[in-house]
Parts: structure tokens; C-alpha cells; sequence
């Protein structure tokens, strides 16, 4: 990331936008009807639209077709708002959003909103999506190694025609690249789509069963798996490096005097902390080399319907911690 100024030079003495702050009450009675509304019309305007289900407004049994089977009721869980997240994008353009969170797990939103505050001490922190793709990995068996071989070299003359194949069921997503692996006389064909704004799950296992289909037919393979070597909601090596879905960086700066008056300490200390905790994931062999991101995921996806077995793979991540040139955490 390039270097920023240092946040000792800003000036932090203005106080937060009233209309970006999260209404709460005093603690005996923040849970009382008018700040639980207070906060229910704040996400509705950051939302931009009506949220009457979340209040407590009934939903016809029937919105449930195609999401449950044999259903008997509707779940609810606590939804809160962390934060705000004080962000600033590409384009230098800032943004600051409510972060809703649907938990039963006492203090997460608390703990997250702490976090976003401390990383947005300085300004806005700036996020950047450095990757966007979703990977399929259907599997191949042909008769031997020289087989399987062979296979591998007409891959990269059938990218176009894959190309077509998959332009012919999506109009939102479309096959970025196709490379081949061979193992044994297996053929991995890991195929890479970009999917809009969507997940694109449904499109791009589609989209590799033609593919593999095609290649298959035509290079001899006497078996063939969609799903051969599935990542999709397991923990699994390449996430670290490859990354799966949108890949994003983030930076802030955490001023030494707000990191001492809010979290009682010091910059030189979180560093020496970071370096225990890499010891200790390097031991573990985990690709998830943050601190603990899996219950604010589940939380957000919960409280946004989304398919949390899915935290597998996005709770993956590194988190890198240094005292800057300021003498501010980094």
C-alpha cells in the first residue's frame, strides 16, 4: 500500500456528523421502544428503503417457497448496528455505513463497533477489491498420464470456445480463464468467472459442467466430476493465496494517543502481539492469520440472508500490524 500522511498532521478535534452516529441511550434504557425505534429509522434511511420485517411485521409463509422445505415457522435473531464503518474508496470518495449484525453472542457489537472507531481514528479507512472471481474445479479421468497430458494441452485452445458456452446461459457473468492440472491421470480444468454483482454459484457450476463436457468428449475422458475438487464452504489452502469471490485489502492508521486512551495501549505493544500470534497460526497451519473474523461474518450474514455456511472460506485473511515512521499502529 502506498504511504499516507501521517494522521498526527489531520486535524481529529471535529466531532462526528450527528446524522452518522448510531442513536443510543443511557444503558438502563436503551432497549426501552424509543431508541430501539431511533435506530430502526436510522437503518432505514442508510438502507434507503422500508425494513418492517425486522421490527416485527409478519411474513407471508409463502416468501419462504424455494428457500426451505417442510416449514414450520420463521427464526428470529437480535439484530444490531455496529459501527459506523467510515470508508474510503478508490475514487477518493467516502462512505459511512450502519454494519447490521444478527447475534446472540452479548458484546460482538459492541467489540466490532469499538474496532471500526479505533481503525477510522484518523479518517476513513481505505478499502480496495483487488480481486473478483469465483473458481469451479471439475475433475477429469482419462485412460493414463499421456492421456491426461494430452487433455491438458487443448485447454488453452478451447478457452474461446468455453468462452462461448458460458455466454450462452448468463447475460451478468462470463469465463475469465480456464488452465489445466494434471494429477495422476486426473485433469483438474479450474476454471475462473467473473458474476456481476451476484454470487453467480448456480452459473458457474453450470458453466463448468458444459465446459468440462466439451473437453471431455473431445479428449477421451472415461470419467468426469463437476464438483471434483470443490472448494465451495470449506476451509482450504488456496484461499489464502487465490482468494475466492472478492479479495479486498483494507489499511488504517490507529493514533498512538488514541490507541492509549481507548484501548490502554501502545503501538510497540500490539506489534510484539502480532508476532506471537503469527507463531502461533504458523503452528496451527490455518489460513485465517487474523484475529478471530468468523462470528462478525456469520453475524453480518445472518442479519443480511446470507448463506453462512459460506464464512468457511471468507473468514480468510492476514492481518499485518506495524509502527509507522509517526509512531502511530499501522
Amino acid at each position: 500500500m502506498p504511504e499516507h500522511p501521517s494522521p498526527n498532521s489531520q486535524d481529529r478535534s471535529a466531532a462526528p456528523d450527528p446524522d452518522r452516529r448510531i442513536p443510543r441511550g443511557p444503558r438502563e434504557s436503551d432497549l426501552e421502544p424509543e431508541w430501539v425505534e431511533a435506530r430502526r429509522a436510522f437503518a432505514e434511511r442508510a438502507a434507503g428503503r422500508a425494513l418492517p420485517h425486522i421490527g416485527g411485521a409478519p411474513v407471508a409463509d409463502a416468501e419462504a417457497r424455494g428457500n426451505v422445505e417442510n416449514l414450520v415457522g420463521w427464526a428470529r435473531v437480535p439484530i444490531g448496528l455496529a459501527g459506523p464503518l467510515h470508508l474510503e474508496g478508490p475514487d477518493g470518495g467516502e462512505r459511512t455505513v450502519p454494519v447490521p449484525m444478527a447475534t446472540t453472542e452479548g458484546a460482538l457489537v459492541a467489540s466490532a463497533s469499538r474496532g471500526m472507531a479505533l481503525s477510522a481514528a484518523a479518517g476513513p479507512i481505505r478499502a480496495r477489491v483487488i480481486g473478483d472471481r469465483l473458481s469451479q474445479a471439475p475433475v477429469l479421468v482419462y485412460p493414463s498420464v499421456d492421456d491426461a497430458l494430452r487433455a491438458a494441452e487443448e485447454v488453452p485452445r478451447s478457452l474461446e470456445r468455453f468462452r462461448a458456452l458460458v455466454a450462452d446461459i448468463t447475460r451478468h457473468g462470463a469465463l475469465e480463464s480456464a488452465t489445466p492440472e494434471v494429477v495422476g491421470r486426473r485433469l483438474v480444468l479450474r476454471l475462473w468467472f467473473t458474476t456481476g454483482d451476484a454470487i453467480g454459484i448456480n452459473m458457474a457450476s453450470h458453466g463448468a459442467e458444459l465446459c468440462s463436457r466439451d473437453l471431455g468428449g473431445r479428449t477421451g475422458a472415461v470419467e468426469r466430476y463437476v464438483h471434483g475438487e470443490d472448494v465451495e464452504k470449506r476451509a482450504n489452502a488456496r484461499a489464502m493465496a487465490e482468494g475466492r469471490g472478492r479479495s479486498v485489502v483494507a489499511e488504517a492508521v490507529v493514533p498512538r494517543d488514541v490507541l492509549a486512551e481507548r484501548a490502554r495501549a501502545t503501538p510497540e505493544a500490539m506489534e510484539r502481539l502480532q508476532r506471537s500470534y503469527r507463531t502461533g497460526f504458523a503452528r496451527l497451519g490455518t489460513q485465517n492469520w487474523t484475529i478471530q473474523s468468523a462470528n462478525v461474518l456469520a453475524a453480518i450474514f445472518v442479519a443480511c440472508g446470507q448463506d453462512v455456511a459460506y464464512v468457511t472460506e471468507c473468514a480468510t485473511g492476514q492481518l499485518d500490524l506495524e509502527v509507522d515512521a509517526a509512531g502511530d499502529l499501522r
